[in-house]
């Protein structure tokens, strides 16, 4: 239960630090790229929200679709950083937040399958 609360916050620090750097993203973007990053972003932390509130087969429903909303996320990240819409300190940093909530996912998914 406490691996599922630390996510939880860990993925609220996640959209703390990513929501304001969307902003100056290029505005012809922004109801495509942007919107499709902000979704995933948020459609993943609904998703805990929504996986941390039920339990059974019910819950790992909703884990597997936070994975995919966090697998959607990390291609979003990888083109804005190609793009160069974030340096590469920015997203050597979030790649170190996306990944530790990734990993912190994978356990809660394999501790609700056994």
């Amino acid at each position: 239960m406490a691996q599922d609360m630390i996510i939880l916050t860990r993925t609220f620090d996640l959209l703390d630090w990513l929501l304001p750097k969307s902003e100056r993203f290029p505005k012809v973007y922004r109801f495509t790229v942007t919107q499709r990053l902000m979704d995933a972003a948020l459609d993943f932390q609904e998703a805990l929200f929504d996986a941390h509130s039920q339990g059974g087969t019910t819950r790992q429903k909703h884990l597997r679709a936070a994975d995919s909303y966090l697998n959607k996320l990390r291609l979003y990240l990888r083109l804005v950083h190609r793009w160069q819409w974030l340096s590469d300190g920015q997203y050597r940093h979030v790649s170190l937040m996306v990944a530790e909530i990734g990993r912190l996912l994978g356990g809660w998914m394999k501790q609700v399958a056994n």
